[in-house]
């Protein structure tokens, strides 16, 4: 069963999640597979692959996140960011992406699911402006280290910081980034129930390095 696969892999993460957000974080599945049936949201169409590659995958970050005030860029169906401010709803998150059938999804999902502490805004990241800057912008959109710097530095606060989610270890562009100023970080990701290799990028300028 869903719930089963993903309290066990909730418990593999470390991660206690209240029954009542493991609830909505299944809603969610399932809102997701519903409307992926009309508007191929996602490749993923089995629910029990999507425990794994969508809730436990975004999921895994859990343990990495500082700062209030999060913005998950080319989110798409809403990953990480709508399985993170369930389970963190403490925390504030922006969702931007400039796909309309996918941000109609996510305005419906937030509103169905009552997530009071998520934003959905329909941009292409380059011409949004927010009012103050973030402590964190998150992504797993960006094939591109480099791109996902120049396109979202305008969107980060004095003192935050830009998590990537990647494959396997990015080794010739994480010299670039670090001969480029910058800071960088590497944590190993372990996905209960995925054999891919999973890391996440913390990456910092380097006039940020005070603040840690």
């Amino acid at each position: 069963m869903l719930d089963d696969r993903l309290s066990d892999g909730l418990h593999s993460l470390g991660l206690k999640i209240g029954t009542a957000q493991q609830q909505l974080l299944l809603d969610y599945l399932k809102l997701l597979s519903r409307w992926n049936k009309t508007y191929n949201l996602t490749a993923v169409r089995d629910e029990r692959a999507m425990v794994t590659r969508h809730l436990l995958d975004s999921l895994a970050v859990y343990p990495h996140l500082q700062g209030q005030r999060l913005i998950d860029v080319g989110t798409g169906a809403g990953l990480p960011g709508i399985p993170l401010a369930i389970a963190l709803p403490n925390l504030h998150f922006t969702l931007l992406d400039s796909n309309g059938k996918k941000t109609r999804f996510l305005v419906h999902a937030v509103s169905e699911l009552g997530l009071s502490n998520v934003d959905v805004v329909k941009s292409r990241v380059s011409d949004y402006v927010p009012a103050q800057g973030f402590d964190v912008v998150l992504s797993r959109a960006f094939a591109s280290l480099g791109d996902m710097i120049s396109s979202c530095q305008h969107l980060l606060s004095p003192a935050g910081e830009f998590l990537a989610m990647k494959g396997q270890h990015p080794d010739e562009e994480l010299q670039r980034i670090e001969s480029a100023a910058f800071q960088v970080s590497t944590v190993d990701l372990q996905v209960p129930g995925l054999s891919e290799d999973r890391c996440l990028l913390r990456i910092r300028p380097c006039a940020n390095r005070e603040t840690e």
